[in-house]
């Protein structure tokens, strides 16, 4: 399989099961708050955005300050479900297809680098993506503004035209293409029709390899 020089995941949803749990506790904690949430609003408004973006626009609406130990409750209710996480459908054999082509991949997430590294540890993934893994935490403005992914490709030493992106959020999408990078939109939980500002839209990641090799 001929490829990019480099491939950049996201985290969650994409490596990782974990959106709808992350959203189900989300969704539980702002209407504890006093700003009711469901799961789809939540998934609407917050996913594949930072921990520091949804307090922003949460206090938007709410106007008034969110609890300050709430991302504290979030985490350790987030990490406890972890106990049961596992890989996207699909994804390690993905990955197994990029190490014996010889294609680089890293990890680029709007999550901590805590939120990170517990996961992947829990899935098996840890050894995989060790030393090339990028959070929001590194930069001063994370997705939808293109500086994790630009800073990805600064560390890995590969120009961004050069990369691509998997990601399955509208903001990530429009990270990938501020940042001059292909993008494809995995739409397993995503409206498809969100991610249609992406190079390409998939469902399945067994799709993925024929993408990547077209590139």
């Amino acid at each position: 399989m001929t490829g990019p020089g480099l491939v950049i995941f996201d985290n969650d949803g994409v490596l990782v099961d974990s959106e709808r749990l992350a959203n189900g506790i989300l969704a539980e904690l702002l209407t504890e708050a006093g700003l009711p949430y469901t799961f789809e609003e939540t998934v609407r408004d917050f996913m594949g955005g930072s921990m520091v973006s949804m307090r922003q626009k949460a206090e938007a609406k709410l106007g008034s300050p969110l609890p300050v130990d709430l991302e504290d409750r979030y985490h350790e209710r987030l990490f406890a479900g972890f106990a049961e996480l596992q890989p996207v459908p699909g994804v390690r054999e993905v990955l197994d297809r990029l190490d014996a082509d010889g294609i680089r991949y890293c990890l680029a997430s709007s999550g901590t680098h805590r939120r990170i590294h517990t996961a992947l540890t829990t899935v098996g993934f840890w050894d995989r993506f060790e030393g090339r893994i990028f959070s929001a935490e590194d930069v001063a403005h994370g997705k939808p503004a293109p500086d994790l992914f630009l800073h990805a490709t600064n560390t890995m030493g590969v120009k961004p035209a050069d990369c691509v992106v998997v990601e399955d959020s509208p903001l990530g999408v429009a990270a990938a293409n501020a940042a001059g990078m292909r993008v494809f939109g995995y739409a397993a939980m995503t409206d498809p029709a969100k991610l249609t500002e992406a190079t390409a839209v998939f469902h399945n990641m067994t799709a993925l390899p024929g993408l990547i090799s077209a590139t």
